[in-house]
């Protein structure tokens, strides 16, 4: 009798053993936007994205602009930073948000102007250190840059509470850029 419940109790724990495996990966998803968010926790894909790198040969810089839209939604970055070099690249590194105007983030929606029109406007102001923009690859041949980026922004409101709006995980991959030179 004590073999029978020995045998009950091991096969029950072999399929209680069998019943807890551990879930296994079978698929991962991947965009094919050039760039895509995450706003306010909803994700973001744009429908179109313009992005174009000018050299100043005056001040000797590089200013990268990139723009994606869809949704009602717009992200514009603006980065510059200082070169020597007039081709078709850029420098690979993590760039912050900070006192100066290298790097500007802009999160648009469509509201009324002072003018009455319907135009694109920024929500809030993205303050010193809440920024950052990492450029991993650029390929200065096919024109090309891809990088990783995060804000938020700040409106501070008239009855003085704050509205944040945080946008994170956002990714350019492989965006196409148009190169110039003045």
């Amino acid at each position: 009798m004590k073999k029978i419940s020995l045998i009950a109790i091991l096969f029950s724990g072999v399929l209680f053993l069998e019943n807890c495996k551990k879930d296994t990966v079978v698929a991962t998803a991947t965009s094919t936007s050039l760039m895509i968010a995450n706003i306010r926790d909803s994700s973001w894909y744009t429908d179109t994205v313009t992005a174009s790198l000018k050299y100043d040969a005056v001040n000797k810089t590089k200013t990268f602009t990139c723009v994606g839209s869809a949704n009602n939604k717009k992200i514009s970055i603006s980065l510059i930073t200082a070169s020597s070099s007039n081709t078709s690249g850029f420098p690979l590194g993590t760039y912050n948000v900070d006192a100066t105007p290298n790097l500007q983030f802009a999160l648009l929606t469509p509201q009324k102007a002072p003018s009455g029109n319907i135009e694109y406007l920024p929500v809030g102001t993205v303050y010193p250190g809440s920024g950052s923009i990492i450029i991993s690859a650029v390929d200065s041949v096919k024109n090309q840059i891809t990088g990783t980026f995060s804000f938020t922004t700040r409106i501070n409101n008239p009855d003085n509470s704050v509205t944040i709006t945080q946008v994170s995980i956002g990714g350019i991959n492989k965006l196409p850029y148009t190169f110039s030179s003045n």
